[in-house]
């Protein structure tokens, strides 16, 4: 059984502010991170958010040798079959500017549509690490459930559909960081229920809004593009 998650604004400012705050120690032992060597990397943004949002991790990996792209497509409404299409063009774009496949980084609902671009056979996707994304039930164990209900959606069938979407194994392996003090997303959804699929799920310490500023989830993200 999957909880609701509690949304208490409280831990979730403390967790983003701890985040923050220890930043600075990301520089200690910077050198011996693996390098990227000009690798393409491609961040997706959360729910409502945009390219903004993900600006401390791009400018990171830049320091680490990747091309990193933000998306480049504005605050991320939600709606997956207007924003797929622009977003396999712009992973098949990267993949032929550089000759080799593109690692996806996404956070939140980000995660989302990187897994599902992945499937595209015109998506040339070498891996994908998820942050604190919903992969049981889309949004029905988020706080943006009642955002979809007042518009009219109803999360159950969309759950119903995404999960038999996933049902289907991903061809790249995904690297899943999540966190119990998530405040946003269900931690019990993060974790991927299919064998098939190749995920590692890594827990750390951080609320929602702090996974994309917290140096414990850089240093993973910086050696999982690598490993």
């Amino acid at each position: 059984m999957i909880d609701p998650p509690e949304g208490r604004p409280l831990p979730e400012l403390t967790g983003l502010l701890r985040s923050v705050a220890g930043l600075p120690a990301l520089a200690r032992n910077f050198r011996a991170l693996p390098r990227g060597e000009g690798a393409p990397v491609l961040v997706l943004p959360g729910f409502m958010t945009s390219d903004r949002s993900t600006f401390g991790l791009r400018r990171f990996l830049g320091r680490l040798g990747y091309d990193a792209h933000g998306w480049g497509l504005g605050r991320n409404h939600g709606y997956l079959d207007r924003l797929m299409p622009q977003v396999v063009a712009k992973i098949e774009r990267l993949a032929a500017q550089h000759g080799q496949p593109v690692r996806l980084v996404g956070w939140s609902l980000g995660g989302v549509i990187a897994r599902e671009a992945s499937r595209h056979p015109m998506a040339h996707v070498d891996r994908i690490i998820t942050l604190g994304t919903p992969v049981v039930g889309g949004p029905k164990y988020t706080l943006s459930a009642s955002y979809y209900q007042k518009n009219g959606i109803d999360v159950d069938a969309v759950a119903a559909r995404f999960d038999a979407r996933n049902a289907q194994p991903l061809s790249v392996p995904v690297v899943a960081i999540y966190s119990r003090s998530d405040q946003i997303v269900s931690w019990q959804a993060c974790l991927d229920p299919n064998p098939q699929n190749r995920t590692e799920h890594i827990e750390v310490a951080t609320s929602h809004t702090g996974l994309g500023f917290d140096r414990h989830v850089y240093r993973l993200i910086a050696r999982h593009l690598r490993a």
